[in-house]
């Protein structure tokens, strides 16, 4: 497992799933819908750390999905008690990268995030590839009110992450082996989460 990790085997069998959707024309990229999740631990290990919100020790990755439940890009992984807004700037050039990769247009694509990605930096990151933030406005991130002209934001939008991304991240708890982390080794834990992701795209061809 660890030897097809570092040759880049299942990243490779990751991204032949999402370019076979887009192929058959299974991909909706209208809404881009993005967060993070947090792992817990049951061993230690490396690429861990504490979370006091999670009050558990674990890591966390930030994926992004389609309007049809897909993840439609490599997710990007940090130890438990990493802020999640500043992962949304490594996390969009995979995104970005992978659409050139299997030809998919972004351009007016809208990306709809939780409010603990409510920053300057996150939004600007947005637009400057082309795409659309929709993102609630997080009062504690600023020490008095917002001048002039409130940024857009479609509630209707937003809603839709639970009916897309948290039900992915739901389907990602049915494997046993992914509920908590048992490797100690980040590689082998995050070849096993690439793979999970990989069946949950490829479950389009799976139904009959």
């Amino acid at each position: 497992m660890r030897r097809w990790q570092a040759d880049g085997s299942i990243d490779r069998v990751f991204a032949g799933s999402v370019d076979q959707l887009h192929r058959d024309q299974l991909l909706d990229l209208a809404n881009i819908h993005g967060d993070g999740t947090t792992t817990a631990a049951k061993k230690g290990g490396d690429n861990l750390g504490y979370s006091g919100h999670k009050h558990l020790k674990g890591d966390k990755v930030v994926a992004f999905s389609d309007r049809n439940c897909n993840i439609i890009a490599p997710f990007v992984t940090a130890p438990g008690n990493r802020n999640e807004s500043p992962l949304l700037r490594d996390a969009l050039p995979k995104l970005t990268a992978m659409a050139r990769a299997i030809g998919a247009n972004l351009q007016g694509s809208t990306v709809s995030l939780d409010g603990v990605y409510d920053c300057r930096e996150n939004r600007r990151a947005i637009f400057n590839r082309g795409m659309r933030p929709n993102i609630p406005e997080n009062p504690r991130g600023r020490k008095a009110p917002k001048r002039g002209r409130r940024r857009h934001f479609d509630a209707a939008i937003f809603a839709e992450r639970f009916s897309t991304i948290e039900r992915v991240f739901a389907w990602e708890d049915t494997f046993r082996r992914l509920l908590l982390r048992f490797e100690r080794i980040s590689a082998v834990h995050y070849a096993l989460k690439t793979l999970a992701y990989t069946m949950i795209n490829l479950r389009h061809y799976c139904r009959s």
